[in-house]
């Protein structure tokens, strides 16, 4: 039963050339569905069937992701903001899909966010803020900072659902998400940030704060 989204961007100029790769088995790749840029909804697989699109990485705690989740491709070259029409379409889609599996908006992610370093879609130019204010998404609401505390933050980000990762790597995925732009090492903006998100996200699956999913 899928229990994650996982938003992709197809890094390509032209949306047709991503159809036929998504739909080439020489390339074992593919996604539920793609989303045109002219906010046309492409279904390639059910969404009770397994896609490739993750590939290798974990959340949560756990791995084989693209067993456990629907994959959505945006026609985006990684680089453009991402258009109205799509967005829009994106929207309509998280929440049939949403509604369909009892999915709740912090198991929407990114590829990124469960293949940290080898992936960075669906970028900094991707609007998570607008599916937060629609409920299809988490965003962090506190502007505050917190003491810096390297071992809580690594805490409250692995409770979150990032993987475990070396503490560079593992910051440079959260700034991804939740905070492009920002530079230098560690600082109490991000340890904020990621204990307002694991209490965000434990409240909502009945864990205490701060504890890692298994």
């Amino acid at each position: 039963m899928p229990e994650l989204v996982v938003i992709h961007y197809t890094a390509m100029a032209d949306c047709d050339a991503a159809l036929r790769a998504l739909c080439d088995p020489v390339r074992e790749v593919s996604a539920h569905y793609l989303i045109r840029r002219g906010g046309e909804v492409v279904a390639l697989v059910d969404e009770d069937l397994r896609a490739w699109h993750a590939g290798a990485g974990a959340w949560a705690g756990r791995g084989d992701v693209n067993s456990r989740s629907i994959g959505i491709e945006l026609d985006n070259d990684g680089t453009s903001p991402f258009a109205a029409p799509l967005m829009d379409a994106l929207e309509g889609l998280l929440a049939g899909i949403m509604a369909r599996w009892a999915i709740a908006p912090q198991g929407v992610i990114g590829h990124s966010c469960m293949a940290p370093g080898r992936k960075i879609d669906p970028g900094p130019r991707f609007d998570w803020q607008r599916l937060a204010r629609r409920g299809l998404a988490l965003w962090p609401d506190n502007r505050a900072a917190s003491p810096l505390d390297m071992g809580r933050f690594r805490t409250d980000a692995l409770a979150y659902g990032f993987p475990d990762l070396d503490d560079a790597l593992l910051l440079t995925a959260v700034r991804l998400r939740f905070r492009y732009g920002a530079k230098g090492p560690l600082d109490g903006r991000d340890c904020a940030i990621m204990a307002e998100m694991a209490a965000k996200a434990t409240s909502a699956s009945g864990l205490e704060p701060g504890v890692a999913r298994a």
